[in-house]
């Protein structure tokens, strides 16, 4: 029943569970249909900082937020997905996840979860700290 619509009085409601996931998922199918912006109604905190870090790198151009809705304008974006499940990797496995999901070295970046806040792979790789994947852009 993955991805189902409930529909309560005249109300369409997604169901959903990984906002990073369905949000990652909205920007590649807006994309796809040659779309310059995206809005979607659920956001988070670590969404935020996951979009702060991929405007650093240029992937997305800007965000707004108001009390309810979250609009991305892209960037130089080619891909952008959530990593399921989210791996625990300490410095000597992320070498093995940049090859598994950027297409090569110079090219993209993997966000990671770690006890510092949300980094790069190659600052967590620089500091010798390990995380959780949780996103990679190129």
């Amino acid at each position: 029943m993955w991805g189902m619509r409930a529909s309560y009085g005249g109300y369409i409601f997604k169901m959903s569970h990984d906002v990073i996931a369905d949000t990652l998922n909205e920007i590649m199918n807006a994309k796809r249909a040659r779309k310059e912006r995206v809005i979607v109604d659920k956001y988070s905190k670590l969404l935020l900082n996951v979009l702060e870090i991929a405007k650093k790198f240029k992937y997305i151009k800007d965000y707004k937020t108001d009390k309810t809705k979250l609009e991305i304008l892209f960037g130089e974006l080619h891909e952008c997905k959530a990593i399921k499940p989210r791996y625990n990797v300490n410095k000597s496995n992320i070498d093995k996840y940049f090859r598994r999901y950027l297409p090569s070295v110079d090219m993209g970046i993997i966000i990671i979860s770690t006890n510092k806040g949300l980094i790069t792979h190659h600052e967590a790789f620089e500091k010798n700290i390990g995380g959780s994947l949780i996103a990679y852009f190129y």
